[in-house]
């Protein structure tokens, strides 16, 4: 299995695509002007507390104050705000907390109003960025993320990965980070720890550190709100979130990117360095690993599989509805049953997918083709959690209904990607979809014509598609020939509009 980072810059973001065997499977974009990410830490000033909502509400510097409940408060809440007024004041210049003595946990189930007050400076973390009409989601249990752990300040507990399994591993990381952890912090194991010596998760353990004295260094009357401690670049983090020793390429077309990027692969993984590339072509990147034509197909509200089956994806405020479908797909030799089984797991893997790729949060609802047989509703949920186990996004899916309806919530902490992919008409009627798109579907009829026993096939379409279906080496149709050992003859028909095509039988007449 190949994993592809793919990164393309332009003057105000940067774009950062995920390939799986060639696939896109996600895709994040960072712009220069954005002042929040998930990760980002600010001293800021409570604005007031809200009982009925047990929560507070908090100046971060956006147009919608920051919501900080009581259950992100942290147990140890009442030392860290002790902490940040000695330090904020100059009384406290050791930010080691190997000395620091703690306050009692605050009430699992207390009131907001017991903690805080309006006015009083905290240091909260964004855990989900501004969405739609709302402010950001903060927390005042503060985390620096690294590549095998994860320091939390003001905590004496060691966690490890639940994902790591093997109990004699478990026992030996918790030994390891135990006899390195420093006093005052606890620490959390991550997943990518497994193996790992006790020298590179001290390394790791020391660079967190550092950033929490360079962070507690700006807290000197500073003014509020103030960003103190900003995350890694999306670029950086996202290396350090799923790198590993899968990717075989990490690609970018922007020399200083190349530079960053190689130099914290070096840190990480020396052996992999040399997977670190510097794309220069007059080719755009995006256009050279087919990047660009998977976003056009692959952002619509129709999006076409495998073997004549797509999925429809619908947005409401609430939820976001899918809709499997088998299309003009048919196979005398299996029966419904089989049919819809495959059917519904081809599907599930695109939904899978398209989670990843849109950021999709919420309540999704996925209605699959109807199964009778209870094992193969079982077969499909398995699938289902299978294709979504490399998902970075905390999810949970339900087993499906009689009715086929599997419910799936997944944690939105980013807005969703949203992508245009509807194009004007060069004729000026308005929008249509986009030439790519009308392209895929040629060749799934082609597919279908082809599975019927239909030769000697033709098609009428608009000159401009005809064209792009001729021309080049190889063409389009050329690719037909070798893959179906078929020549279809193309006629260009200017009386058609943009996306109208039909296929012809060797008779002449329209069979599509």
């Amino acid at each position: 299995m190949d994993r592809e980072l793919i990164i393309r810059s332009n003057s105000d973001a940067v774009d950062f695509a995920l390939l799986k065997d060639g696939k896109l499977i996600e895709l994040h974009k960072e712009k220069d002007d954005s002042n929040f990410s998930v990760g980002d830490i600010f001293i800021a000033k409570i604005r007031k507390a809200v009982p009925g909502l047990n929560a507070a509400f908090v100046n971060v510097g956006y147009e919608k104050d920051g919501f900080l409940h009581y259950h992100d408060l942290g147990p140890q809440v009442s030392t860290l705000l002790k902490f940040v007024k000695r330090v904020s004041t100059g009384k406290q210049k050791d930010f080691s907390l190997k000395d620091y003595p703690f306050e009692k946990d605050i009430d699992k189930d207390g009131s907001i109003t017991d903690v805080l007050k309006s006015n009083q400076s905290i240091l909260v973390q964004i855990v989900k960025e501004p969405i739609s009409t709302k402010g950001p989601r903060i927390s005042s249990e503060l985390s620096f993320a690294g590549r095998y752990i994860v320091l939390v300040p003001f905590s004496n507990r060691i966690s490890i990965s639940q994902k790591i399994e093997d109990k004699e591993e478990r026992d030996r990381l918790k030994r390891l980070v135990k006899s390195i952890r420093p006093k005052g912090f606890g620490v959390i194991v991550r997943t990518v720890a497994e193996g790992k010596k006790v020298a590179e998760l001290d390394r790791d353990l020391q660079n967190l550190v550092n950033r929490w004295t360079g962070m507690c260094k700006k807290l000197y009357k500073a003014q509020h709100p103030t960003k103190v401690l900003g995350e890694l670049s999306r670029a950086s983090s996202i290396l350090r979130d799923m790198f590993n020793d899968s990717f075989t390429a990490i690609v970018t077309d922007e020399e200083t990117l190349y530079t960053q990027l190689k130099n914290y692969v070096g840190k990480i993984s020396p052996q992999k360095e040399s997977i670190v590339k510097l794309y220069q072509s007059n080719v755009p990147i995006f256009e050279k690993y087919g990047i660009e034509r998977q976003i056009k197909s692959a952002f619509g509200k129709t999006v076409s599989m495998s073997k004549g089956a797509y999925l429809v994806i619908e947005h409401t405020e609430a939820m976001h509805v899918i809709d499997v479908n088998s299309g003009n797909r048919s196979n005398k030799a299996k029966t419904q049953e089989d049919t819809a089984l495959e059917v519904n797991l081809i599907s599930a893997t695109e939904v899978a997918r398209q989670l990843r790729l849109r950021d999709m949060g919420g309540i999704i609802v996925v209605d699959f083709i109807d199964m009778s047989d209870a094992e193969n509703r079982k077969t499909l949920y398995n699938h289902m959690r299978d294709e979504m186990s490399d998902d970075r996004a905390k999810h949970k899916i339900l087993p499906p209904t009689k009715f086929g309806l599997v419910q799936i919530t997944r944690q939105r902490v980013r807005p969703e990607m949203n992508i245009k992919t509807r194009e004007e008409d060069p004729n000026g009627n308005g929008e249509i979809e986009a030439p790519i798109v009308v392209i895929n579907k040629i060749n799934a009829d082609l597919q279908k014509h082809i599975k019927k026993g239909h030769k000697n096939l033709s098609l009428s379409a608009h000159p401009f598609i005809a064209a792009f279906l001729t021309k080049g080496i190889p063409s389009p149709r050329s690719k037909w020939f070798f893959d179906h050992k078929r020549w279809v003859k193309i006629l260009p028909r200017d009386a058609y509009t943009y996306l109208e095509y039909h296929f012809h039988d060797k008779n002449g007449e329209i069979i599509s």
